[in-house]
């Protein structure tokens, strides 16, 4: 009798400059790896800058309804230079963040055989950053008055509460028992006297049920200057909205580049879809010219596929990924001939 597979809705989201080249991509390696074991059929969405010039949308109740009924979200890219910085920022990716409890955001680090690190000893470099994400300054709690007048006053406000950062923590806890079983809680505790106090608290009530797990702490400054010197110390590092932020955009340089950095930005209870993007931009510079690396978008659909419980077919990509890097990472290809050389390879 022949097994019934399950078809999962995904989610697809192309948005602009490269991310309509490399997407199609993960797609076609989402397929293949999890072919004779799960059926995918997509909606698509056509949100982002082409949208918001053309009728002034950026995320539409509706459409976020219907995104809701989606099992997850493959998102390509955001960002147009034509756009004011923010709009898109805020209206979309931090809105489907926001709306869809995706607390946390997930973002693995690895130096891959045949790729150069811009760091003289690298060492091995293989580590998460679990960056709380639906709290801290992104909140957008704060304002503005007399604004445009030399008496302007701006403020931001980071909204830290103890139910959002116990979660994160525990999930950290969670994935460094699946890992190598160490936690690094990234703060600036020192100055932030307050939240940093609450996320320590927090993280030291949580580590006495995980004897297994060691956790220690660093200054986000001390963090960053590691990051380049012995990033090889780093297994798990937890920390919040803006640390993590800006943290992992220097994590994917040290690994040669974020075009091989995916994410995800997880909703960890399953009440509303978790959503994987790579973590680099539009890059309208080189869009259109089929020479973007789909490499992060691909390690996305991977990421993907884990969070759905496909195991084996996440773990058929990401050995595919480091063979073809392995072999080809120092070679100029176009989109369309990493696409297919991985395929190859599955």
């Amino acid at each position: 009798m022949p097994t019934i597979q399950k078809t999962y809705n995904v989610a697809v989201i192309p948005g602009d400059g490269i991310g309509k080249e490399i997407t199609p991509v993960a797609q076609q390696v989402l397929e293949r790896a999890a072919r004779g074991v799960a059926d995918f059929s997509y909606t698509y969405f056509d949100l982002g800058a082409e949208r918001y010039l053309r009728d002034g949308s950026i995320l539409p109740d509706e459409e976020l309804d219907r995104i809701k009924r989606t099992d997850a979200i493959l998102l390509g890219a955001i960002g147009d230079p034509r756009i004011k910085a923010g709009i898109l920022e805020r209206g979309l990716l931090l809105k489907l963040r926001f709306s869809l409890d995706q607390y946390v955001n997930l973002r693995p680090s690895k130096l891959f055989r045949g790729v150069e690190s811009p760091l003289k000893n690298p060492g091995d470099i293989d580590f998460a950053v679990v960056r709380e994400g639906t709290e801290g300054l992104y909140c957008g709690a704060g304002g503005a008055v007399r604004r445009g007048t030399p008496q302007e006053v701006a403020t931001e406000v980071s909204i830290n509460t103890a139910y959002g950062v116990e979660r994160v923590v525990r999930y950290a806890f969670d994935l460094a028992m699946r890992r190598r079983r160490h936690v690094t809680l990234v703060h600036k505790k020192n100055v932030l006297v307050n939240a940093g106090d609450m996320w320590q608290r927090i993280v030291d009530d949580v580590a006495k049920e995980y004897p297994d797990v060691t956790h220690d702490y660093l200054h986000i400054d001390a963090a960053t200057i590691f990051m380049v010197s012995q990033p090889s110390r780093f297994d798990v590092i937890l920390t919040d909205n803006l640390f993590g932020d800006i943290l992992t955009d220097e994590a994917g340089e040290v690994v040669g580049g974020v075009g091989y950095s995916a994410s995800g930005c997880i909703n960890a209870s399953g009440e509303y879809p978790s959503m994987f993007e790579p973590i680099h931009g539009s890059a309208p510079d080189i869009a259109g010219k089929g020479i973007a690396n789909p490499t992060a978008a691909v390690l996305s659909s991977a990421m993907l596929l884990r969070h759905l419980g496909l195991d084996e077919p996440a773990e058929r990509i990401e050995r595919a990924v480091e063979a073809d890097i392995e072999q080809s990472g120092a070679v100029q290809r176009s989109t369309k001939q990493i696409g297919d050389d991985i395929l190859a390879r599955l």
